[in-house]
């Protein structure tokens, strides 16, 4: 049987934009909506947080630094150095 906790794999995470909301984030890190924003609030949110308006947004690499998950070359859009 498999748990559903909403954690996303490596290749999900790989693939999220430059930034993403905090439920997104939460949902990485594997923590739910409710905890995500109750941490927002109190500031112990675990990586930088971009306020924008009533909105949270959080750099997506953040949170892979964080995970410790490094992308791999084929997702770094650059060419190996010569």
């Amino acid at each position: 049987m498999t748990r559903r906790t909403g954690a996303m794999t490596r290749a999900q995470l790989l693939a999220l934009p430059a930034s993403i909301d905090l439920v997104t984030a939460g949902m990485a890190i594997g923590i739910g909506r409710s905890k995500a924003h109750e941490m927002a609030r109190a500031g112990t949110w675990p990586t930088r947080l971009l306020r924008l308006g009533k909105a949270y947004r959080v750099p997506t690499a953040d949170v892979l630094t964080l995970l410790g998950i490094e992308p791999d070359e084929s997702h770094s859009g650059g060419s190996p150095a010569a």
